[in-house]
């Protein structure tokens, strides 16, 4: 990649001192900032996948994926926000034009959010449909203009089946006012995201502002080949590297100026400091590394191809969901490290250490994707969206 497409992450760099010294407040008002919100926006930050015919940056799946990273070093809390904004905003691509124009082109600081699970209900009239639902985890909803939900389409009170025979879904997108948030974001971590219950009654939403999750983008563009889904993966694995860097970063703070009770020596200087800050590092740039290929294998063919195939659409799963893992353990390794130190709300490892488990909890990086993709490896149909 060209020095120019690398903007996103120098514009994520940029607001990393300011992302740090808000933390804690950030955590403790469970919510990202309106203002730094705006200025985010405003920077293009959650506007990534957003094509460039509606205002969008358009970028790389490289360059999302360190742009997430650069920001979760700062914050892991920030990070998701703006990993959830982007990804939500993936969806123009698929969006007839005219919404697409609507609610993107024609506000450029536009933030969009959502949940993909189809926890709402969609019953067909006139030209669209009306739509019911509560769904889990809105996380950034607070700063939100575009909000959506996965819904089951519904036919004689019963879900309206595919060809395949499986539960017809969409997303629907309604806007912020429509929009009820209930104060359910009580979390060991992650606290700042803001991820309470959200909930739409009786809402009409136009044909056109409803999107197909694994459907075929309407915008074609190598980066809109990408499964939604892979894509999210990514993003909420760029999110956990990104704690795991921040631990580092930490850690090697800590290091040198700690001297440990009993000893005159700083905790830097300790042989099994040394080997597991080592250890952590190894783990974050492997798995970095090998996203980086499976993300240069995919884009190649979706140069090529009109779809992904099953075995590339995998492999994202693969690096996303090791990556996840590959975070914890290198966040705990250094927790362990550091000693008592770690267990104070001053600590920087201690937020590492529980934001980083709250990641791992996500459906899209959690444990059963391995079993998934063994089963492609094994030729054995895994039966679900990758």
């Amino acid at each position: 990649m060209g020095a120019q497409n690398m903007q996103a992450v120098k514009i994520a760099e940029s607001f990393q001192d300011e992302i740090r010294s808000r933390a804690a407040d950030i955590e403790a008002a469970r919510r990202l900032p309106e203002d730094l919100a705006d200025r985010m926006a405003d920077a293009g930050l959650f506007r990534l996948l957003v094509p460039t015919a509606y205002g969008g940056a358009q970028v790389h799946p490289r360059e999302f994926f360190d742009s997430l990273m650069a920001t979760a070093r700062a914050d892991g809390a920030v990070g998701w926000c703006q990993m959830i904004g982007a990804t939500t905003g993936l969806l123009a691509a698929s969006l007839p034009d005219e919404w697409s124009r609507a609610m993107y082109g024609d506000r450029p600081n536009c933030i969009s959010t959502g949940v993909t699970a189809p926890m709402g209900r969609a019953i067909p009239e006139n030209g669209g449909y009306r739509i019911s639902g509560r769904w889990s985890f809105g996380s950034g909803s607070q700063v939100s203009h575009w909000i959506c939900g996965g819904c089951l389409i519904m036919e004689n009170g019963e879900p309206r089946k595919d060809p395949r025979g499986a539960p017809q879904s969409m997303l629907a997108f309604f806007p912020a006012e429509e929009v009820t948030i209930h104060d359910t974001w009580y979390t060991s971590g992650l606290c700042g995201t803001g991820s309470h219950d959200i909930e739409v009654c009786d809402a009409y939403v136009p044909e056109g502002r409803c999107a197909v999750l694994g459907g075929q983008a309407r915008v074609d563009a190598p980066l809109y080949r990408f499964p939604t889904i892979g894509l999210l993966a990514l993003g909420v694995s760029a999110v956990a590297l990104g704690i795991a860097q921040q631990a580092v970063d930490a850690f090697v703070d800590l290091a040198t100026r700690k001297v440990p009770t009993g000893t005159t020596r700083t905790l830097a200087q300790r042989s099994a400091a040394q080997k597991d800050l080592a250890r952590a590092k190894v783990l974050v740039g492997a798995a970095r590394a090998y996203t980086y290929e499976a993300i240069d294998q995919a884009w190649a063919e979706a140069e090529t191809q009109s779809r992904l195939g099953r075995d590339i659409k995998a492999n994202l799963r693969l690096a996303a969901t090791n990556n996840a893992w590959s975070a914890a353990e290198a966040v705990d390794l250094l927790y362990h490290a550091a000693g008592a130190s770690a267990i104070y709300e001053s600590s920087r490892l201690q937020r590492c250490f529980r934001d980083v488990h709250v990641a791992t909890q996500h459906i899209m990086v959690a444990q059963p994707t391995f079993e998934v993709v063994g089963k492609v490896l094994l030729g054995i149909d895994p039966k679900t969206l990758l």
